[in-house]
């Protein structure tokens, strides 16, 4: 019997800045997904949470496939094994604008 696991990754997306909202909109659409920086030039930050490491390459696949996305690469992979907390009661703070400078994207 295999133990429940949780993935949590991290993606930088870089999209063309004309595409940027409408690229934020449909990362958001991924019910595993949540933003935590965006970058006026084009850079996306997204946090992904998911039960399987195969889904996390399939939403690296579409979003890469999205209008104006220049590239998404995953700089950050962790397995949990029986994860405790939801994603709603994780200890990171949700996006917020003014919470992310460009330097830091």
């Amino acid at each position: 019997m295999s133990l429940p696991e949780a993935h949590i990754s991290s993606l930088l997306v870089q999209v063309s800045p004309e595409h940027l909202s409408q690229t934020q909109e449909l990362i958001l659409e991924f019910k595993e997904a949540e933003i935590y920086g965006v970058s006026e030039v084009g850079k996306i930050v997204v946090v992904l949470e998911t039960q399987t490491e195969g889904f996390i390459s399939d939403i690296i696949g579409k979003i890469s496939d999205m209008p104006g996305v220049l590239g998404a690469t995953m700089v950050y992979h962790q397995i949990d094994s029986e994860p405790t907390e939801s994603a709603e009661s994780t200890n990171l703070p949700p996006y917020k604008k003014e919470c992310v400078s460009e330097e830091q994207v």
